[in-house]
């Protein structure tokens, strides 16, 4: 008989509540749960295919290892048996520092598997480590570090009682977990634009400027220039007060002065009466939060423009106030249970390959991968959940590097190329065969946790990714965790290793499972934030990294003659996920603005061949004009038009390791029908 399990979805960060109706192993349909106290039956279309993905065609539901350059599939003990020994070969002949990881988002969302992955890696000795921070995050960590003194300080905007809200480079009516933590983004943004106003600063009219009051579209990467002018102006105005202590104030004057509204207006692309009427508005409102996303991270000006956001949103006295920005205490790790230490200084080790280029708070640029492989230094990768292949930069030189490991371990659920590149391929049970918390807990819109049983059995051979890692820990000699369960298909077993993570939790294990979500009331403002700024002496609102930053790029700007090159900027899109849910049927597309569309003879649902130095896809022309002049926006993710044929492994930030995704530079071209690959365009 079909019968419904209530789960949360773990497809981003956002974590709806979710209703499976389940018949025997078959899930059957998906929709919102109405009865889950957060997010009141509310899902998007990628929540709504656990589903399908669960019962994708290219599910992979045995082990398997290369032979004779072909998967074999193999019993666990052999495949475990044979990864540990050559991991341990590696390790004898190279050092630990030969075997790098990757904590993809793939394991990401399961909390018990990325647990005993950061044991795994912890008992190496820290290897070199890679993550999506530096493919889409660094900037914010920076600027919490540098500014807050602390990288944990996850700002979020308080959505039910902010008046005049500025959104750079976010889409929240798409990118829902984007630290925006955000249901029914619909609903909120018309609720603020009703009671004030909602501005969105972004090249192209995307849904969430749809909903807003005003769109201001500038050239891609140059936000820090309306920023940095508005900022200027409301010191100089001295209309407003930061709600706590600050330092560097004066420096912070001096760097900015002199950047008038011409200036800014020139180097952002945008009029001078758009600046004018942003800057009445935040006078109209008595202050402005700022919310940032992707499309300032992946940008050669990320840092500027999340700086400026902080700062913006600390001086104009909205940083933990009521109206502006609430910081997460955590549910699991307590924030506000101690006092927070001072780390100012992110910075750490990078890789050797690129000795000009930071690490940041122990991750290496994930652009740096390939060259420590081909330079003998990565011998050996563990991919935990990775799409990397359509995730990191420069496919065109990663995936000659990778086929180069000696060993290539992916843990994976669905058959891509990467998987089709590695030596030994682990399935892990997926989100609906698993029961799982919601460990990103600061990444949440409440102070709450979720727990969500498994609603199907495992598929054909698939294991407990902690089950996995322990294992080879066990297996290469390492010393794994105490009390491990001994095999995670023992009735509890997985529930034990969840238990595990909620030690110190403002709940216990067994108070939440019985819940499935258990909320907690949040002090806000919240003390714990001001005391550790006082405690450091202010908001530190000009460190030097920062400013000699804006001295090299005003120069630069003011050094920039011609107009810039036609660009692409990326784009998430509301049925797929980076490199998963393919199926939902977004396109491949490119959208571009009417004047460079003619001037290619580029009609809608022409081809379009794109092309950089390093590379070239084929994608479907969306010509509209939504996007500014000059100006071309494509998704990231899709199989054969993978953007990441046309970035480069050389366009870095040496601050953070973040490599370029945005602002780069195309080429773009009709693609005549007798010269055209039917695949080259899907996605």
């Amino acid at each position: 008989m079909p019968h419904v399990v209530r789960s949360h979805c773990r497809i981003c960060t956002n974590q709806c509540g979710i209703a499976l109706t389940v018949e025997g192993d078959q899930i059957v349909r998906v929709k919102g749960d109405f009865d889950h106290p957060l997010s009141q039956g509310y899902t998007c279309p990628k929540g709504r295919a656990v589903g399908r993905l669960h019962h994708h065609d290219q599910a992979i539901i045995r082990p398997a290892m290369l032979r004779d350059g072909q998967h074999v599939e193999a019993g666990w003990e052999t495949v475990l048996d044979d990864l540990a020994a050559r991991l341990r070969a590696v390790i004898d002949e190279h050092g630990p520092k030969a075997v790098g990881f990757y904590f993809g988002s793939g394991l990401g969302m399961d909390a018990a598997g990325y647990r005993m992955g950061e044991a795994f890696y912890n008992a190496l000795g820290h290897p070199p480590k890679f993550s999506p921070l530096t493919i889409d995050g660094t900037a914010k960590v920076l600027i919490s570090s540098l500014v807050g003194g602390f990288p944990g300080l996850s700002g979020k905007t308080d959505n039910d009682n902010v008046d005049m809200l500025l959104y750079v480079g976010v889409n929240p009516m798409v990118s829902h977990g984007h630290n925006t933590g955000m249901f029914s983004p619909p609903s909120w943004i018309r609720a603020i634009a009703e009671r004030g106003e909602v501005w969105t600063i972004d090249p192209l009219c995307t849904e969430t400027a749809g909903y807003s009051t005003r769109h201001i579209a500038p050239l891609p990467g140059k936000d820090y220039a309306i920023l940095g002018w508005l900022l200027r102006e409301v010191i100089d105005s001295g209309s407003f007060a930061s709600a706590q202590s600050v330092q560097g104030l004066a420096e912070l004057r001096i760097a900015l002065e002199g950047y008038d509204r011409a200036t800014a207006a020139k180097v952002a692309g945008v009029q001078q009466d758009e600046l004018t009427n942003l800057l009445a508005a935040v006078h109209r409102f008595g202050g402005v939060t700022v919310e940032t996303g992707t499309g300032v991270t992946m940008s050669e000006g990320a840092n500027l423009t999340q700086w400026f956001a902080w700062l913006l949103n600390i001086l104009t006295g909205r940083m933990n106030r009521k109206g502006g920005v609430w910081f997460h205490p955590g549910f699991i790790v307590q924030f506000d249970s101690f006092q927070l230490p001072r780390m100012d200084n992110p910075f750490t080790p990078g890789a050797p390959t690129m000795p000009a280029v930071n690490g940041i708070i122990g991750d290496w640029p994930c652009a740096a991968l390939p060259g420590e492989i081909e330079a003998g230094n990565i011998r050996a990768l563990v991919n935990l959940g990775g799409s990397l292949v359509r995730s990191f930069p420069d496919a065109n030189v990663l995936v000659p590097a990778l086929r180069k490991l000696d060993t290539f371990a992916t843990f994976e659920v669905v058959q891509n190329e990467t998987t089709a590149l590695s030596t030994h391929v682990l399935p892990t049970k997926d989100q609906a065969e698993r029961p799982d918390i919601s460990f990103w807990d600061t990444l949440c819109g409440s102070l709450s946790m979720l727990y969500s049983p498994a609603a199907v059995p495992p598929m054909g051979e698939r294991r407990s990714a902690w089950w996995i890692l322990s294992q080879l820990m066990m297996r290469m000699g390492l010393p794994a965790p105490d009390d491990l369960p001994e095999d995670d298909r023992l009735p509890g077993a997985d529930d034990a290793m969840l238990a595990r993570q909620m030690m110190g939790a403002r709940c216990s294990f067994e108070e939440l499972k019985t819940a499935s979500t258990v909320s907690r009331p949040m002090e806000f403002p919240g003390a714990w934030v001001d005391g550790h700024i006082e405690r450091i002496g202010g908001w530190i609102l000009a460190p030097q990294p920062l400013l000699d930053l804006w001295s090299a790029t005003r120069a630069a700007d003011a050094a920039q003659g011609t107009p810039p090159p036609l660009s692409f900027i990326p784009r998430r899109q509301r049925r797929k996920l980076n490199a998963s849910l393919s199926f939902l049927g977004s396109p491949a597309d490119i959208i571009l603005n009417p004047q460079d569309a003619a001037a290619a003879d580029i009609a809608t649902g022409d081809r379009v061949r794109v092309s950089t130095a390093n590379g070239e896809i084929v994608l479907l022309a969306n010509v509209s004009d939504t996007i500014r002049p000059g100006v071309a926006s494509i998704p990231h993710g899709h199989e054969s038009a993978n953007v990441n044929l046309l970035t480069s492994v050389q366009s870095v930030d040496a601050l953070t390791g973040m490599v370029l995704y945005s602002g780069i530079p195309i080429a773009i071209a009709r693609v005549e029908e007798d010269e055209f690959s039917p695949a080259s365009a899907t996605g």
